[in-house]
């Protein structure tokens, strides 16, 4: 087990064992040439490829890359498996050739909010999750459907269904536009809903603690229609400006960091608000009702973990809106790149089809591979209940009060998995990530996040691998005279689906 691995590693016995580790790489390399070109000349005469045509290079040369599993901690990928060569990358705190090799002295890097935990989900349905991409696909800026658009009908018909499987958001009678990522959205929508050279920008603001991607990109683009103004709480009460200026209020539902299902806290005809629902999915919280708001922000890299396609899309109620968002992601990049769009369409409908019987919802359980909202909850759920055992033994530091909800989706109550843990150092005037930095654990400090120093923010989402680094680190932090030592005694979840 990797925690196992970590306890019982020392530099010293890293370094005697180094020429070792040298001649088996070596080796290691040397039957990889042989494996590659055997495999390369069996899916050559394979059955499995018969038929094929112009894709068939493609997928032998997919087909073979997949072969390799770099150990159990890194992948090897069809853009570097070139030239009979195999190129691992390596998980977090692994290295060498073909990943074998631990790095004893490894910190936690919890900061990146990398949703990797779905990855053994989409190695198991490499099949229906899988895309071939040709040559000429689609090589003109628009789609030629007839409406000149830069949005994939079909992908559009996805988004709707996946919503309407999940019951998170209105579609019907609702406009959609893509976004190169969520982020992408976030200043087309502060560019559309600002007043164009008013007398008083637009102002900019969230409530505490709030993402700080909405002031990132509003301080970016520097806009003299726009300011960026931090804290919606100043502006609640006795607030002049509010019936003279326009704000624009951002909340995230389930919120990042502490994930907690927030509501506007601005109320006023001059107030635009747009909801963040990047986490508002049953693997993260629970379904309580279709989020029916103005503006709706949606991205694929919460929902399949394909962060790395840069997806994301809002929901829309009005018309003339709809038409500035739209027309500004045009402008700034075109639209989203079509490739994007056709294999977030595959992966769409290989959420869908896993819900085909809608009986199987009524129990978080193991009955079907292609079930990825029951994966990933059982997942998260699984890592937070670690989390909470850990913390449990702490009276320096405390988890944010996330409780079990009622689960529309899965229906039945469901006990919190969060996507990030909302860390406090309960001493006063401590610097919580300093404190954990120096226990070799990086997190997202609370600053970010216009919060206390007394806050951190850890992410859950990150590949197995540096989860158990993580945990590892946590125990040390936290527990004393192996009180701990029962929660790490096994690496692999019993209640994870095994495929």
């Amino acid at each position: 087990m990797v925690n196992q691995m970590f306890l019982h590693s020392s530099p010293q016995s890293s370094q005697s064992g180094r020429p070792w580790g040298y001649l088996l790489s070596l080796l290691f390399n040397a039957s990889c040439l042989v494996i590659i070109g055997k495999l390369l000349s069996k899916g050559s005469n394979s059955d499995s490829f018969q038929g094929l045509g112009w894709s068939r290079k493609a997928a032998e040369e997919a087909e073979a890359a997949a072969q390799y599993t770099c150990s159990g901690h890194g992948y090897v990928f069809v853009d570097t498996f070139q030239d009979g060569t195999l190129n691992c990358e390596c998980n977090w705190c692994y290295m060498g050739p073909n990943c074998s090799q631990i790095d004893p002295d490894c910190v936690s890097d919890a900061d990146s909010g990398d949703p990797g935990i779905l990855e053994p989900f989409w190695i198991a349905n490499a099949e229906v999750g899988a895309t071939v991409v040709p040559a000429w696909y689609r090589m003109s800026y628009q789609i030629n459907d007839g409406r000149q658009s830069v949005v994939s009908p079909e992908l559009e018909k996805q988004i709707r269904a996946i919503h309407a499987l999940v019951g998170n958001a209105v579609t019907q009678g609702r406009y959609i536009v893509l976004g190169t990522g969520s982020t992408q959205l976030i200043n087309a929508a502060v560019n559309s809903l600002s007043p164009t050279h008013a007398s008083n920008p637009a102002q900019v603001v969230a409530a505490t603690p709030f993402y700080n991607g909405y002031r990132v990109s509003t301080e970016l683009f520097d806009s003299g229609d726009n300011l960026w103004r931090g804290d919606a709480r100043a502006f609640r009460e006795g607030t002049k400006s509010l019936n003279s200026t326009t704000f624009i209020e951002f909340v995230t539902s389930p919120n990042n960091p502490d994930t907690l299902l927030d509501e506007a806290v601005l109320k006023d005809e001059n107030v635009k608000t747009v909801y963040d629902h990047a986490y508002y999915w049953p693997h993260f919280t629970a379904i309580s009702r279709p989020a029916d708001e103005d503006i709706m922000l949606f991205t694929l890299s919460k929902l399949t973990g394909h962060a790395g396609s840069r997806l994301g899309w809002a929901i829309i109620k009005d018309y003339d809106v709809y038409q500035k968002i739209y027309q500004y992601v045009k402008i700034n990049t075109g639209g989203v790149s079509h490739d994007t769009q056709l294999r977030a369409t595959t992966l769409l409908k290989a959420v869908i089809g896993g819900y085909r019987h809608p009986k199987r919802m009524e129990a978080i359980d193991r009955e079907s591979k292609q079930m990825i909202f029951h994966y990933a909850y059982s997942v998260m759920r699984w890592r937070w209940e670690r989390l909470e055992r850990i913390f449990n033994m702490s009276d320096r530091f405390s988890l944010q009060n996330v409780g079990p909800l009622y689960c529309n989706f899965f229906r039945k109550v469901t006990g919190p998995s969060p996507a990030y843990a909302w860390v406090k150092c309960e001493r006063e005037e401590e610097d919580c990530a300093a404190v954990l930095e120096k226990a070799g654990i990086i997190g997202r400090r609370a600053e970010e996040f216009g919060a206390d120093k007394r806050y951190v923010r850890l992410s859950l989402l990150r590949r197995d691998d540096a989860f158990a680094v993580l945990e590892h680190r946590l125990q040390a932090l936290v527990c004393y005279n192996n009180h701990c030592e029962d929660i790490f005694s096994s690496n692999q979840p019993n209640s994870w689906p095994q495929f």
